[in-house]
C-alpha cells in the first residue's frame, strides 16, 4: 500500500475542535463529527479518528468501527483525480479487471489507493449503467468506455500533465 503521510494544518485542527466542541454534549456526537472531519481532511486518518476518541472520551475502537462500516467514510485520502474502473458483469466479461491492473501498473497504486503525490486515487465500482460501453473506466466523472489495457497509459497521461 502506498503510505501517505498525514499533513494536517493548524486551520484543519482548528476546525476540527470547533466542530467537537459544538457536537460534544449530544447524544450520538460521533457520526456529525465523522461527517464534518471528512469534510474537512477530504478523509478519516488515523491521527483525526485519535483525536476525536480523545476528545468525544470515546474508545478508538468505535471510532474505527463506525468509520469502517458506513461506507461513505474513507480512511484513505482521494487524489486530485479520482478514478473508478467497472467491475460489473458486463464490464468484468468484457475485460475490465485487465484495464484494473493496466491503472494499477501505471500509477503503481492497488485498488482502494491513492498516489503518494495525492495526484490519483483509484476505485471499483459494480454498474454504472453504461453496459453498451464495455468495459467502463471514469476519470473526474469522464466516461471512457469500449476500453482495452493498452489504451490506459494515453488516458492516465493526459492527467498526469494537468
Amino acid at each position: 500500500m502506498a503510505q501517505i503521510d498525514f499533513d494536517g494544518t493548524p486551520e484543519q485542527a482548528a476546525a476540527l475542535k470547533s466542530c467537537i466542541d459544538e457536537h460534544r454534549a449530544e447524544k450520538g456526537a460521533l457520526m456529525p463529527v465523522l461527517h464534518e472531519a471528512q469534510n474537512i481532511y477530504g478523509y478519516l486518518p488515523a491521527e483525526v479518528q485519535e483525536v476525536i476518541a480523545e476528545e468525544l472520551g470515546i474508545p478508538l475502537a468505535e471510532v474505527y468501527g463506525v468509520a469502517t462500516f458506513y461506507s461513505q467514510f474513507s480512511l484513505q485520502p482521494k487524489g486530485k483525480h479520482k478514478i473508478s474502473v467497472c467491475l460489473g458483469t458486463a464490464c468484468y466479461v468484457k475485460g475490465s479487471d485487465k484495464i484494473l491492473e493496466a491503472v494499477e501498473k501505471e500509477l503503481h497504486i492497488t485498488c482502494g489507493e491513492c498516489t503518494a503525490d495525492r495526484k490519483f486515487s483509484l476505485d471499483s465500482c459494480r454498474c454504472v449503467g453504461a453496459c453498451g460501453l464495455a468495459p467502463v473506466m471514469i476519470v473526474d466523472g469522464e466516461v471512457y468506455g469500449k476500453l482495452t489495457a493498452k489504451e490506459v497509459p494515453a488516458i492516465l497521461d493526459k492527467y498526469m500533465k494537468e
